[in-house]
């Protein structure tokens, strides 16, 4: 991470575009109700249900599962196929990458370091006697939170606003692709790609090199 002003921000979610993988998913499926909460997912993500309500009901469905099936989750995440490519030309330009998430810290905080992120944000899950309880554990990392994190790691990292860009793929990504200089649809949902300045359609992030600034 750079002591001094960084050339660029690029700041993109984690679930669906940093990551193949919906991580609440994959937690859901050691409760047994993957396919519930994926069909929750998938309609937040289009935008249909408010998404902090819809994290919530999402997350009352993971009560019970041990903090031990943290590992078994992290070996099924699969990296999105580009994302080294282009974490390493965002450093090699001088620039700081940051990851912005509605998903889970207890996740991130072993992925982000592994990729090279340099800065990251997402939810915390509340835990008591090593199992989920099936709440969020503070406030609710949501489409605002995106939009301002953006902002203030821009200002903490003395980026010009103007060479900002954001990576997203579902609603919860709109404002947050808005407060950028470019925002980025990649792997998305209609209503993110018919909003972004950019969309990107084959899932490679290798393909955002070409618009960095």
């Amino acid at each position: 991470m750079p002591d001094s002003s960084a050339r660029l921000l690029v700041v993109l979610d984690a679930d669906s575009t940093l990551i193949r993988n919906e991580v609440i998913e994959l937690l859901a499926d050691e409760a047994g109700r993957g396919a519930e909460v994926a069909a929750a997912t998938e309609a937040a993500m289009r935008g249909e249900v408010d998404f902090a309500t819809s994290l919530r009901s999402r997350v009352e469905q993971l009560r019970g599962v041990p903090v031990s099936a943290f590992p078994r989750v992290q070996a099924r995440i699969e990296p999105t196929p580009g994302v080294h490519d282009l974490i390493r030309a965002v450093h090699d330009r001088g620039g700081v990458v940051g990851v912005v998430s509605g998903g889970f810290h207890e996740i991130l905080d072993d992925l982000a370091p592994v990729l090279g992120v340099d800065v990251w944000r997402a939810n915390r899950l509340a835990v008591a006697d090593g199992r989920l309880t099936g709440a969020v554990d503070g406030s609710i990392v949501d489409a605002a939170a995106k939009a301002d994190t953006l902002r203030e790691w821009a200002a903490r990292f003395g980026v010009d606003p103007r060479r900002t860009l954001a990576i997203g793929d579902g609603a919860n990504d709109l404002q947050m692709l808005d407060a950028a200089a470019l925002g980025i649809a990649f792997n998305a949902k209609q209503t993110v790609r018919a909003r972004a300045d950019v969309v990107v359609g084959a899932v490679d992030l290798a393909q955002v090199i070409a618009l960095l600034p």
